[in-house]
């Protein structure tokens, strides 16, 4: 699926562009839409690769609502089905920013790939192991031996890490099923695998693939965070006039919870249902920030992803800290940056 819209217009004679004009502020002004929404052609054209509609709420809403055109920027965005396709948007210079889930970036941070992490979008800690009521698992202890479905790559693969963990299991104990987020349920109900971990948008669909069979172990213990990450076609001035209208998204999505997810339900063209919106996006928690908790979680993902995935670069503190790169979110808000980095 794609949100792909570009707003790049090609030379046209002045009279031309001046009856453009005209027509588009008088559209605006009758249809009480804001006139900063039809100056779509102003500032710098930038790129962006979404992924995980809740998690990048901010980014969908400004695109609902135009609020691109208010701080100078003619936003080009392409929804991708998960974080490791945006990255790679990213790293193949398809795009110039990305949303991405924070495993993707660690990873590629480890395998010495040009990127710089500028905000942490959104967090989400509300997990579901998925199952069925005839494998009899209760517990994370009951995954040894089992098969589990997960898209590896993505942060799911690091939550199920961390289920396994809570119990003194390794991916060593289980047999990992590679699958896309929207194979999970299917294979579920099939009985390809015995648990599945996947997208929370997924949830009900496995809930209405297994019926009566459906059961979950709902888990807590890792927060997933939503990041903006920069590839080297970034500059600084544009980054910051995205990260302005993702802070204006913010605080509108504050201010008006309800018109929000009608917006991320709008921008999403049918990936996501009302009623998945309505009880996920409250358990989000947003606001553009660069945090020490933010810095210490990288770390020990790193770590993690250096021994599950034998990546070759440095997982120290300081190697990931040289990946978050402050100067555009200072210029907007110098209060959310709170880790301690080299620039």
């Amino acid at each position: 699926m794609s949100l792909a819209r570009s707003t790049l217009r090609g030379p046209r004679p002045v009279a031309a562009v001046v009856l453009a004009v005209l027509l588009a502020v008088l559209a605006a002004g009758c249809s009480g839409a804001p006139a900063s929404v039809a100056r779509d052609d102003a500032g710098p054209g930038v790129t962006l690769a979404a992924s995980d509609h809740l998690g990048g709420a901010p980014v969908y809403l400004a695109q609902e609502r135009g609020l691109w055109a208010a701080d100078g920027v003619r936003a080009t965005v392409t929804t991708l089905p998960t974080g490791r396709d945006a990255l790679n948007a990213v790293l193949g210079g398809q795009a110039q920013l990305g949303v991405v889930g924070d495993l993707p970036a660690v990873t590629a941070a480890l395998g010495g790939r040009d990127l710089r992490i500028v905000a942490d979008l959104s967090r989400f800690s509300d997990w579901r192991l998925l199952t069925r009521t005839d494998r009899g698992i209760t517990g994370f202890a009951a995954l040894r031996g089992r098969k589990v479905g997960v898209p590896q790559g993505t942060n799911v693969e690091y939550a199920l890490s961390r289920m396994l963990g809570s119990a003194a299991l390794t991916a060593s104990d289980v047999t990992v099923v590679n699958l896309a987020p929207n194979q999970v349920p299917a294979a579920l109900a099939r009985g390809d695998i015995d648990a599945g971990v996947t997208f929370p948008s997924f949830y009900d669909a496995a809930r209405t693939a297994l019926g009566a069979r459906y059961a979950e172990l709902p888990f807590g213990g890792y927060t997933a965070r939503t990041l903006l990450v920069a590839g080297p076609k970034a500059s600084d001035a544009s980054t910051s006039a995205v990260l302005r209208t993702l802070v204006r998204a913010q605080r509108e999505l504050a201010a008006d919870p309800a018109g929000a997810r009608k917006a991320v339900l709008a921008q999403s063209k049918g990936a996501l249902q009302p009623g998945y919106a309505e009880a996920f996006q409250p358990r989000y928690g947003y606001g553009a920030t660069l945090s020490a908790e933010l810095l210490a979680q990288l770390t020990e993902e790193a770590a993690w992803a250096k021994t599950a995935q034998g990546l070759p670069g440095p997982a120290d503190r300081a190697a990931l800290a040289r990946r978050l790169h402050t100067t555009p979110l200072r210029a907007v808000d110098p209060a959310a940056v709170t880790a301690v980095t080299a620039g």
